[in-house]
């Protein structure tokens, strides 16, 4: 089982990140609040945003030029 983690807004749970449910899902929640200290950092939530995203630039020997412009 995953842990989603959601906020409660205006008697409405709704999940900080995408969620792999097909629409109208019937789920069980047990709510605990979280500390400050568990909630995730802005920055790595960021970072893992940035890291899901595809970069397709259409050549396909990219991978052989990944150092091309290192100092």
């Amino acid at each position: 089982m995953r842990t989603i983690l959601a906020v409660y807004e205006n008697g409405v749970f709704r999940p900080t990140e995408p969620v792999d449910l097909p629409e109208g899902s019937h789920v069980a929640l047990e709510a605990r609040a979280l500390r400050p200290s568990e909630l995730p950092s802005p920055h790595r939530t960021r970072i893992y945003e940035l890291l899901s995203q595809s970069d397709d630039t259409g050549d396909p020997l990219i991978s052989e030029r990944h150092n091309e412009h290192q100092p």
